[in-house]
């Protein structure tokens, strides 16, 4: 020991350090080599004794205590719920989209990704992922009673199934749609919404709408009257649409005249504004569908597990589908994923073409039937064989959709109700855009009567069975 000592200087955070009088310990010899060994390996066994006895002792006084973690799991989920009901997803090749910023009453979709080229997942003409609920689309799955039918009458949708599927878009919708459309300024043009002269427009409250414009009219009609055929028979699939005229100097287009010229639109050129819908994803072809021995009967639903009423429901939507695109002999959809099996044998494995999924309700949104009903059906010698072998694989059906097509092969006035509502919904177009022609009604009669036909020989072969 060294006593006496007087110390000046600065410590370790520089601060002037004095002191007169220390006692300084001088250090112990080193322990010996055996005895240091010794010292540590008891050392090691007292600390291993007293981390058993804690781990032990400690989760039996927890578990006797009143206060315990689960008490914290509700406020976990809370968070979890949270964080997914606003996340945005992500579709390969593609980014996350963020939620809308504008919306209009009562609420329309408006913030999307224009072009569906943009994707490598998404083969839709204009198609937006964001997993954002949105006003007719949202739908809460029903309670079903366990055990409920899943079929009636062999070949119908049960009441469970009818009761799961999403209401779509009901018809003060559409008409909330058209009047929007006439009432709203457009504030600009802009790239998108599929492909060649295809606009996606912005009106002034910041909504916006996939505008489809073409140089001949045969498939603006078939737009158009596709999505009136759509109405009459019961199908809420296929976005609001209306019909507009181009006219740099009116005060719906005066703001976008120069954009007008760079699009190229030339002057009173009918278009059809259809409504963007959010939150959608790719839409896949069923399983029983898939195959060279497609078929979608009364057999393929009962294999199903009746709890998974999500899918369910989209197979019911995929029979109303099949009528429709056979109705109106559209081409861009599956018939194009079968088509083009001769170069790529899994194109049937790929999402649908201008089909999409809204993602929270789990709506079929048909996009895009520009080519139903006019240039759909000049091209039946090439592509009737797949139409026909869709329709031929369709053995369950909505008894809705079933009703709606016995009152018209009954009535034989599709026609008239199609041109009824051309002239109802749009009497300052009558002028400007051809109804829809003879030729494409009779043929229309025709594939309703097939339909039925099919619909017939379904209940023969499983009702009486």
């Amino acid at each position: 020991m060294v006593e006496g000592l007087v110390f000046r200087g600065r410590g370790p955070d520089n601060m002037k350090v004095e002191a007169g009088s220390l006692s300084i310990p001088l250090p112990s010899p080193p322990l010996p080599p055996r005895a240091s060994r010794l010292v540590c390996l008891v050392a090691a066994i007292l600390a291993f004794l007293l981390g058993v006895a804690v781990g032990v002792t400690l989760p039996l006084v927890l578990a006797r205590s009143p206060i315990s973690a689960p008490l914290a799991l509700p406020q976990q989920q809370q968070q979890v719920e949270d964080v997914v009901e606003g996340a945005s997803m992500v579709v390969e090749g593609g980014q996350g989209i963020t939620p809308p910023l504008h919306t209009w009453a009562p609420p329309v979709a408006n913030s999307h990704t224009p072009g569906g080229s943009t994707s490598s997942s998404v083969t839709v003409d204009s198609v937006v992922v964001n997993q954002t609920r949105w006003g007719g689309l949202d739908h809460d799955a029903p309670d079903v009673e366990e055990g409920a039918a899943l079929l009636v009458d062999e070949v119908y949708w049960g009441a469970a199934v009818e009761a799961a599927l999403p209401k779509g878009f009901p018809d003060h919708e559409v008409d909330d749609w058209r009047k929007f459309t006439r009432r709203q300024a457009v504030v600009r043009l802009q790239e998108g919404c599929g492909r060649m002269q295809n606009r996606l427009l912005t009106f002034e409250n910041g909504t916006q709408s996939c505008c489809r414009y073409r140089q001949n009219y045969d498939q603006i009609q078939g737009e158009i009257f596709s999505f009136y055929l759509s109405r009459l028979l019961g199908l809420t699939n296929v976005p609001p649409s209306a019909l507009g005229v181009v006219r740099a100097g009116a005060w719906q287009w005066a703001g976008v005249g120069g954009q007008l010229a760079l699009a190229q639109w030339a002057e009173e050129r009918p278009v059809v504004m259809t409504r963007f819908v959010e939150g959608l994803a790719p839409a896949f072809i069923p399983t029983p569908l898939r195959s060279s021995r497609r078929r979608l009967h009364p057999l393929d639903v009962e294999e199903r597990d009746p709890r998974d009423l999500a899918a369910l429901a989209e197979l019911a939507q995929w029979s109303d589908l099949i009528i429709f695109d056979y109705l109106t002999a559209n081409l861009d959809r599956v018939v194009n994923n079968l088509y083009n099996m001769q170069w790529n044998p899994s194109m049937m494995e790929a999402p649908a073409h201008n089909l999409a999924r809204h993602a929270a309700s789990g709506l079929l949104v048909f996009l895009d039937n520009e080519s139903g009903l006019l240039h759909g059906y000049r091209l039946l010698d090439k592509y009737e064989t797949f139409h026909a072998s869709l329709l031929q694989a369709l053995c369950v059906f909505r008894r809705s959709t079933a009703e709606k097509i016995r009152q018209l092969v009954a009535s034989r006035d599709v026609g008239q109700r199609l041109r009824k509502m051309f002239g109802r919904h749009e009497p300052d177009l009558q002028d400007v855009l051809p109804p829809i022609p003879d030729k494409s009604v009779k043929i229309l009669n025709e594939r309703l009567q097939s339909v039925h036909k099919q619909i017939s020989k379904c209940e023969k072969m499983y009702m009486n069975s």
